[in-house]
């Protein structure tokens, strides 16, 4: 099968950053399905996989999360899907990626695709989903679909795709008002564009935004970027009992400044599931399923923003290079080998 993967960690500058590879194709476990790739996305995750984790020597790495595509086999204890079916997914950090024109995945992380969308409008949402839906509804344990409840959200880097994903999750789905972070005219309009009620840059300092708009303190924080360097705005702007979840990674992180109003702080990670095999694994299937539901039904949308062409090393090389920038906007999805 046709992939693209590395034998050595390191930047893109490097000829061999990214290579295209034949390998053998894999047969399914017990519960997994063997899936026909026919989109993937890119996340920070594989950008930083790429440049600091290299596989055992000799070895190569194959990179990809988020995947849509269709199931052509399954192993011999798969109960929750057959072949030929439609699915999407985000895969698992200990397994080889999405990069590749067949792939492996446990069922009890994939969920069916969403009738209305393409498998390239369905490969940008799966990992993004899973993060935003389990720091809102989980980590934060805000209520699910409770559009009484008061309060506001602040979530820093709203034009991310978790926070493209957790800005339309929270506007549709609570009763918060929902404030995202941008910087540049395109990425204000994005938020706006995903449901955010208000949009302050996160160049200037976040607790001087928030009160030009006329809100003096925020229940819940999400920390999508630079959660460290926000830290003093956070301490300054979070109410008392307030709650602080992200998903960045600080080099340190100092929470001390935080006791006075007793916040407490949650970490999220999506992968963690399948990292140990938790007994509520299954759960992150029936959250892509409700996704899925959500998008047929017209509350959700896509977060893709570009399609860069097909499955390949120089294109996954330049949607690499586009997420070091900082500067994407939504997901880019490669289509096809």
């Amino acid at each position: 099968m046709k992939a693209v993967g590395y034998r050595v960690a390191g930047p893109l500058s490097a000829g061999d950053a990214l290579v295209d590879l034949e390998l053998p194709a894999a047969e399914p476990g017990p519960h997994d399905l063997h899936v026909a790739i026919r989109a993937v996305s890119v996340n920070p995750a594989d950008v930083q996989m790429r440049a600091r984790m290299s596989p055992p020597e000799g070895k190569v790495r194959v990179l990809g999360f988020d995947a849509a595509g269709v199931v052509n086999a399954i192993g011999s204890n798969v109960t929750l899907f057959k072949p030929g079916d439609e699915v999407f997914y985000a895969g698992a950090m200990d397994r080889p990626g999405t990069n590749s024109e067949l792939h492996l995945v446990d069922e009890r992380v994939v969920g069916s695709k969403p009738k209305t969308l393409s498998f390239s409008e369905a490969a940008a949402l799966p990992l993004t989903s899973i993060a935003a839906w389990e720091l809102l509804f989980e980590r934060l344990a805000i209520p699910y679909g409770v559009k009484t409840q008061s309060g506001a959200l602040l979530i820093i880097n709203g034009a991310g795709g978790v926070g493209s994903i957790l800005t339309q999750l929270a506007r549709r789905l609570t009763g918060l008002t929902v404030i995202a972070t941008a910087s540049r005219p395109e990425t204000e309009a994005w938020c706006r564009r995903m449901g955010a009620h208000h949009v302050i840059n996160h160049h200037r300092p976040l607790d001087r935004g928030l009160k030009e708009i006329g809100i003096g303190e925020v229940r819940y924080v999400a920390g999508l970027t630079a959660t460290d360097r926000h830290l003093p705005e956070i301490a300054e702007a979070i109410a008392p009992h307030g709650r602080l979840a992200l998903i960045d990674d600080p080099r340190a992180f100092d929470i001390v400044g935080l006791k006075r109003k007793s916040v407490s702080v949650h970490w999220e990670l999506m992968f963690t599931p399948t990292l140990y095999r938790t007994p509520d694994m299954v759960m992150q299937h029936h959250l892509l399923n409700e996704v899925a539901a959500l998008v047929d039904a017209g509350l959700l949308r896509t977060t893709l923003t570009e399609d860069a062409g097909l499955i390949n090393a120089f294109n996954l090389k330049r949607v690499h290079a586009q997420v070091e920038s900082g500067r994407s906007i939504g997901k880019t999805v490669l289509s096809g080998f």
